[in-house]
C-alpha cells in the first residue's frame, strides 16, 4: 500500500510539472527552422509574418541554429514567407517562398520551407541508398529500445498494451520540461525521465493492470482498456501540453557532419551510441542477472515460473518499469530528431508493434531484430515512395509478416485449438 501512495505521489508530481510548462506558453508564436543537408543551419536570413489582410506583424531574421520565432497577436491565419535573395549561393527554395498557417489559441505553430543545396536527388543511387541505411539503422534503434518494454510486457502477461506509446511521449515531455523548465542539461534530464517512465510503469501495473488479473478479466477485454488509456493519456497530454512542438535547449549546433558516404549530426549519432550501449546493457541483463533469468522463464512459461519459486507479480512488476524507463528514453531520442510533440509515441506505435512481429511475439531480442528491419525498411522504402506516407510501408510489413511467417523471425510455432 505504502509503495502505491509514492507511485501515485510520482505520477500526480509529474503531471502538475507539465502545467507550469503549458502556462510558461503565454500567447501565439511561429517558429520554425531553415537548414539543408550540406549547409546545415542557415543564419541570418529574413523571415516576414503578415495576417491574413496583408499586414505586416513582424520582420525578423534566423539564428546560428536556423531558427526564428515570432510572436503574433492572436490566433488566426498568418503568411510567412523568407527573402530569397538573402539565401547562401547554391541555396534554392523548392515550391513557394510563402506559406498560410494557422495558428490555434495559446500554441506554438511550427512552418517549415523546403531548401535544396543540390544534395537531394544528387549523386547516384548507391550514395542515396547508404545514407538510408545509415538514417534506417538509427531509426530503428530508436524504435527498438522503446519495443523491448512491449514485448517484455506482453511475454509476461500476454498483454498487447495500445497505451505503451504514451509511455513514449511522456518521457519525452518530462525530460523537455526539466531540461528547458528547469534548466537541467539534456543528459541528467533523460535520466531523470527514465526513472519517471519507470515510476510511471510501475504506478500502471499496480493501480490497474494486477487488480484486474486478479479479477480475471480476459485478455481482450485488457486490450480494449489499453486502447481507452491510450486514448485517455493522449488528449490529456494535447490538453496540458498544447499541439505545438518543443526542441529542447543546449543541443548546440545541427549541423551534419560528413562521413564520407553518409552524412550524421552529432545529435543522431549520439542517439545511435546510447541505443546501442542500452541495448547492450539490456541483453547482458536478460542473460546473467537472476532478475533477466527469471523474466525469460515467465515470459516461456509463467505457471511453471510460478512453480519453481519464483515471484511472478514482482517479475512482471520490474517488466513494466523496465519497459517504461526505456520506452521514455525512446522518447527523449526521438525528440532529438523530430522535436517533443503530443502525438510522438503514438506516430511510433504501429512501427513497434511491426518491429515485435516480425522479431517474434513476447521476445526481447526479437524486438530488437524486427525493430531495426523495419527502422531500415521504413527509410529504404523512401527510395520509391514519398518521403511523407514512409510510415504506410511499415504497415504494410506487418500486413505481410502476419501472412507469411506470425510467429516472427525468432518466434516459434504454436498449434492453437
Amino acid at each position: 500500500m505504502l509503495l502505491r501512495l509514492v507511485l501515485v505521489l510520482v505520477a500526480a508530481t509529474g503531471l502538475a510539472l507539465l502545467v507550469p510548462g503549458v502556462a510558461s506558453a503565454e500567447g501565439e508564436t511561429i517558429v520554425g527552422t531553415l537548414q539543408t543537408g550540406r549547409s546545415g543551419p542557415i543564419e541570418g536570413i529574413e523571415v516576414t509574418v503578415a495576417t491574413a489582410d496583408g499586414d505586416e506583424v513582424e520582420s525578423v531574421e534566423t539564428d546560428e541554429d536556423g531558427k526564428f520565432a515570432v510572436e503574433v497577436p492572436g490566433a488566426g491565419q498568418y503568411t510567412v514567407s523568407i527573402d530569397a535573395d538573402s539565401l547562401p549561393e547554391g541555396v534554392v527554395i523548392t515550391g513557394e517562398d510563402s506559406r498560410t498557417v494557422t495558428v490555434d489559441v495559446g500554441r506554438r505553430q511550427p512552418v517549415q520551407f523546403g531548401l535544396n543545396d543540390g544534395t537531394q536527388g544528387s549523386g547516384s543511387g548507391n550514395i542515396q541508398a547508404i545514407q538510408l541505411l545509415v538514417d534506417g539503422l538509427r531509426f530503428g534503434l530508436l524504435i527498438a529500445i522503446s519495443a523491448v518494454g512491449l514485448s517484455l510486457i506482453f511475454g509476461t502477461t500476454g498483454l498487447t498494451n495500445f497505451a505503451h506509446g504514451e509511455l513514449v511521449t511522456i518521457g519525452a515531455l518530462f525530460a523537455w520540461w526539466v531540461n528547458t523548465g528547469l534548466g537541467v542539461p539534456l543528459l541528467p534530464a533523460a535520466i531523470i525521465a527514465m526513472i519517471g517512465g519507470a515510476a510511471f510503469g510501475a504506478l500502471n501495473e499496480l493501480g490497474l493492470w494486477r487488480p484486474l488479473r486478479r479479477r480475471g478479466t480476459g485478455l481482450v477485454a485488457a486490450l480494449v482498456v489499453s486502447i481507452g488509456l491510450s486514448l485517455l493519456l493522449r488528449y490529456l497530454i494535447q490538453i496540458l501540453y498544447g499541439g505545438g512542438s518543443n526542441p529542447y535547449q543546449g543541443l548546440g549546433t545541427s549541423r551534419a557532419v560528413d562521413y564520407g558516404l553518409f552524412r550524421l549530426t552529432n545529435q543522431s549519432l549520439v542517439s545511435i551510441v546510447i541505443s546501442v550501449v542500452v541495448l547492450v546493457l539490456v541483453a547482458l541483463m536478460l542473460q546473467r542477472t537472476k532478475i533477466g533469468k527469471a523474466m525469460r522463464a515467465v515470459a516461456d512459461n509463467r505457471d511453471l515460473a510460478a512453480s519453481s519459486g519464483i515471484n511472478v507479480n514482482r517479475v512482471i512488476l520490474v517488466v513494466w518499469m523496465m519497459g517504461g524507463g526505456l520506452a521514455a528514453l525512446g522518447g527523449v531520442l526521438l525528440g532529438l530528431s523530430d522535436q517533443v510533440r503530443w502525438d510522438m509515441g503514438f506516430q511510433l506505435l504501429l512501427l513497434m508493434f511491426a518491429g515485435v512481429t516480425l522479431g517474434g511475439l513476447g521476445t526481447a531480442y526479437g524486438a530488437l531484430v524486427g525493430s531495426v528491419i523495419v527502422g531500415v525498411f521504413v527509410q529504404m522504402s523512401t527510395l520509391v515512395i514519398p518521403n511523407d506516407v514512409k510510415y504506410v510501408g511499415g504497415l504494410l510489413l506487418l500486413i505481410v509478416i502476419l501472412v507469411i511467417r506470425p510467429q516472427g523471425i525468432l518466434g516459434s510455432r504454436a498449434r492453437i485449438g
